[in-house]
Formats: structure tokens, C-alpha cells, sequence
């Protein structure tokens, strides 16, 4: 069960405030920083016992969490159905100058036993195809995008979500806040960016799907629309490619499209289908490594 961004914060009138909302940066600021807490305490007990009771997997959206250092994060979290805590991710990419928040500074997976891996992403992050095409390197086959948008950009947003589905060929489920504050349109997207479902308008709507996640595996294997493999791009003979703006690049020799990568399995069986051995292809298919060192 996926909720949005931010979707315990609420309203004042949920808050059982009397006052209205704040109008003014500062204000809203002040408010969200005066509702932060570390994640260890009773919020965090509480979001727990609640996945136990239900026994779902359970990301609650975001919360405003109170840094070891008194800094404010947008984090999301994830609940097994045990209760326990399993990730929590910091928001890399606050929406400013709008937001007060401290980014975070790494990229968050998880896995689901027998099920998969699912990567975390929070609202603007989606505008930076960093975020989304380092979670599926990590091996995440969905990227659940946390959103709270209450602006004119959510049909840009819809966009992105399809974009990214396609140029990393993963599922994107993407959860917006429904009126009266946000825009609703919250959308499930496959790998090969078809809508699987989507909320019409801004009213509470609850989104179910089945997701197959071996369609993953199938279009890496076989191209999008049966065609392209962006994934298995490189040969080991290419020249490497230098990547300024990271101070990085793409060293095919060395083991796939970033430096010096070992690859790891999906923690899940992937079905076998027919394709070229290793041996056969200069283009072998990049499954689930760990994140690069970008050395220049």
C-alpha cells in the first residue's frame, strides 16, 4: 500500500486546527520543521504496528524527519508486514526555492522476498533522470515516486513518469495527494511506458494493479515495442565515454555501461528465455549491479 508524499502531514483542519493554513513560505516552513521527529520514536512504532496488523508491505508516503544534526529531511518509509522498518530514503532533490529541505545524498532500494525490488524516489526527484536510472542500475524493477504536487506541473509530471519508464524499462508507480490540495492523477506505468492505470482527476481514488514483474526481464531481454535495448547498448571494444558533468564515464571494457561494475543477481529467480549466450552477444544484459564509483 502506497500512500503520497507527505500524506500523514495532512491539513490543518486534520490536525484539528482552527487556524487556516499558512499562507506565507516562512509560515508553511516553520510548520513543517516544528512537525519533524527522528524516524526512531513513536511515529515510526506506530506506522509499524499498523503494516503488522494489516500484513501488507506498507510506504505511508513521507515524513518531515528531524536529522541527527537538526536538519529537516523528506523521508519515505517502507514497512515490511512484520512491522519492521525495512528503508528509509531522504529526498535528493527538494523542489526549490520552495521547500526547506536538507537533500538527502544516496539512492534507496528494497526488496520484497519473492517478489522483487522496488526503488524510492519523492515528487521532483522524478525531473532528475539521474534518480530514476540509478535506482534501476541498483536492480529496482519498480520506482515508486512519492508526490505531493498541488501546481499546474502535474501534466509534465505524467510525462515524466512514462519517460522514465521507458529509457530504464521499469515500472513507475507514481502516488499524487488527491484534492482539495493536490491534483490527484496518480499513474502506474509499465517498462515500456503504458499506462496501466490512472487516477482521472483530482477526487480520492484508490489505484489496484497487478504488476508482472518478469515484463522486466522480457523487455530487457527483447528490446521495447520488441526493439530497443538500451541496457545492453555497449560493446566491449566502444572507446570509453567521457561524462563531465559527473566527472565520470562509461567504460564499456570494463564490465557494462559505468566503471569497473561486478554484477549482482535480482534476489528473485528470473525466468530463462531465449536469447544469444554471452558469448554469442557483444551487448550481454546488465541484471542487478551495485552502484558505480564515477572516478574521473
Amino acid at each position: 500500500m502506497v500512500f503520497p508524499e507527505l500524506h500523514l502531514f495532512g491539513s490543518a483542519a486534520d490536525r484539528g486546527e482552527t487556524a487556516p493554513e499558512p499562507v506565507t513560505g516562512e509560515e508553511r516552513n516553520a510548520t513543517l520543521r516544528a512537525s519533524a521527529r527522528p524516524l526512531d520514536g513513536p511515529l515510526s512504532d506506530a506506522l509499524g504496528a499498523l503494516a503488522r496488523e494489516a500484513g501488507v508491505w506498507l510506504v505511508p508516503g513521507s515524513v518531515c524527519e528531524l536529522g541527527p544534526e537538526g536538519e529537516l529531511f523528506n523521508t519515505a518509509l517502507v514497512y515490511a508486514p512484520t512491522g519492521e522498518r525495512v528503508a528509509s530514503y531522504r529526498k535528493m532533490f527538494p523542489w526549490r526555492p520552495f521547500e526547506p529541505y536538507d537533500p538527502g545524498d544516496r539512492f534507496v532500494v528494497f526488496d520484497m522476498p519473492g517478489v522483487g525490488r522496488l526503488g524510492l524516489s519523492i515528487c521532483y526527484d522524478a525531473w532528475f533522470p539521474e534518480v530514476t536510472r540509478h535506482l534501476a542500475w541498483l536492480g529496482a524493477e519498480v520506482v515508486l515516486n512519492l508526490v505531493k504536487t498541488t501546481t499546474d506541473d502535474r501534466a509534465q509530471e505524467l510525462v515524466l513518469a512514462r519517460a522514465n519508464s521507458i529509457v530504464n524499462q521499469v515500472f513507475t508507480v507514481s502516488v499524487n495527494c488527491a484534492g482539495p490540495a493536490g491534483r490527484g492523477r496518480s499513474i502506474i506505468v509499465d517498462p515500456e511506458g503504458l499506462v496501466l492505470a490512472e487516477s482521472a482527476g483530482a477526487h480520492a481514488e484508490t489505484l489496484v494493479t497487478t504488476l508482472d514483474l518478469e515484463h522486466v526481464t522480457l523487455v530487457r531481454d527483447h528490446g521495447t515495442a520488441g526493439t530497443n535495448r538500451p541496457w545492453a547498448q555497449f560493446a566491449d571494444t566502444d572507446a570509453a565515454l567521457a561524462l563531465p558533468l559527473y566527472g565520470g564515464r562509461i567504460s564499456p571494457s570494463r564490465g557494462g555501461p559505468w566503471p569497473a561494475l561486478p554484477l549482482l543477481p535480482i534476489p528473485r529467480p528470473i525466468p530463462q528465455h531465449p536469447s544469444p549466450s554471452k558469448d554469442d552477444d557483444p551487448w550481454p544484459l546488465p541484471r542487478s549491479p551495485v552502484p558505480p564509483s564515477l572516478a574521473p
